[in-house]
């Protein structure tokens, strides 16, 4: 069967409209309907991919060669081409994804939310041990922000395991294991390289209480040897433009094989090259879009996977229409290419092949997941996507 282009995908949403608009919810009443999704039963692995860094439509959807990837994945789930963000900074945008709330954190700032985020709500409330929740990112200060909130009913004891691809996947630590007797040496630099990689290994820490709501030594040793299959493997040789992204893509598959976890979030930026270069931009879309691919292409050839896992793809926003004066692309005119981008869900218990002409938001996508696993996030100000449950 070959992939759907886009005309088609898009036609198929003409088709769609009328049933659409008579079912369509306020977002007022959206918000109020946080409920489990019941009709939701073979999902029980999800992964979210946030395809960060600030990615048009124009260059993704629009342009269907750019993301092949990502074009097969929605022929096979939902598209919503109207996704609404509020926030045009990264950090607020892609902590609004993971809140359910419209976060006004500006570009510079970084602090944990005051919003628990997915990650929490699922720990604590559909009792997901910490071996099953985890975050894969590129690897800048904000993002390990994303684990957990300050939230004092949540927070770091139910937060998610976190691994970053720069700064633990690299050469350098890479050198600590390498050979016959890299771990066996003495030396103290690579004792303290260790150190850092375990401190790394062991976000979140157990609970202060002796609850044990953190990992356990049985899955942390299964973790840190992991992690070091990972240092002996070609991942830390991975560079080029994006390289941290397609670290983390990858990190994210061997992590899906090899736990199972629950919960599985990837968090993307090397796309920001947009402002001083719109063919590295696009590049970086190119680039993502193939390790996007090997990851699909990975749940698909996995019997147990295949049959049991949602994947949920979007940009935390868009850029600005206009290229700048660098012939870049900034991310702050106000425009529909900036604040509407594409959403893509695909998953067993998804329609499939299908284009949502409901205009839709970002924050909407927290409660959703948090259905397909039975709770309701109490906090999220966003609603349930509408029209996605086959």
């Amino acid at each position: 069967m070959s992939d759907p282009s886009r005309r088609e995908l898009l036609r198929t949403g003409v088709v769609l409209a009328a049933s659409a608009a008579a079912t369509a919810m306020s977002r007022s009443a959206l918000a109020s309907a946080l409920l489990p999704l019941p009709g939701a039963t073979k999902t029980k692995h999800v992964v979210l991919v946030v395809f960060g860094g600030g990615v048009r439509s124009r260059e993704t959807i629009e342009t269907p060669a750019n993301v092949p990837n990502l074009m097969r994945i929605a022929g096979q789930g939902v598209l919503y081409p109207s996704t609404r963000v509020v926030n045009n900074g990264h950090y607020g945008a892609a902590m609004s994804i993971f809140t359910g709330v419209s976060e006004s954190y500006g570009i510079r700032e970084n602090e944990r939310p005051a919003d628990p985020t997915l990650f929490e709500v699922l720990r604590r409330d559909a009792k997901l041990p910490a071996s099953d929740v985890w975050l894969s990112t590129s690897g800048s200060d904000q993002e390990t922000n994303y684990a957990y909130s300050t939230d004092p009913r949540f927070g770091g004891r139910y937060g998610a395991n976190l691994i970053g691809g720069e700064g633990v996947f690299n050469a350098e630590f890479k050198a600590v294991v390498a050979g016959e007797k890299g771990l066996a040496d003495p030396d103290p630099r690579q004792e303290a390289l260790l150190a850092r990689m375990r401190a790394a290994i062991d976000t979140p820490l157990p609970a202060a209480d002796g609850q044990g709501v953190g990992n356990d030594a049985e899955a942390t040793a299964r973790i840190e040897q992991y992690v070091l299959e990972e240092l002996r493997g070609g991942t830390s040789e991975i560079s080029g433009l994006g390289a941290n992204d397609v670290k983390a893509l990858r990190v994210a598959r061997n992590l899906l094989a090899i736990f199972r976890p629950r919960l599985l979030a990837v968090t993307l930026r090397a796309p920001d090259v947009a402002h001083g270069s719109f063919n590295d931009y696009v590049s970086a879309i190119r680039r993502n879009d193939e390790e996007l691919g090997a990851l699909y292409d990975a749940i698909r050839r996995d019997a147990e996977l295949r049959e049991s896992t949602a994947l949920f793809v979007l940009p935390e926003f868009g850029r600005d229409r206009d290229l700048n004066a660098r012939r870049g692309l900034d991310h702050g005119d106000d425009s529909d290419e900036l604040h509407k981008v594409a959403l893509v869900a695909a998953g067993p218990d998804f329609k499939q092949g299908r284009v949502s002409t409901a205009e839709v938001a970002s924050i909407d996508v927290c409660p959703t997941i948090a259905g397909l696993f039975g709770v309701r996030s109490s906090t999220a100000r966003g609603g349930q996507l509408p029209g996605l449950l086959a």
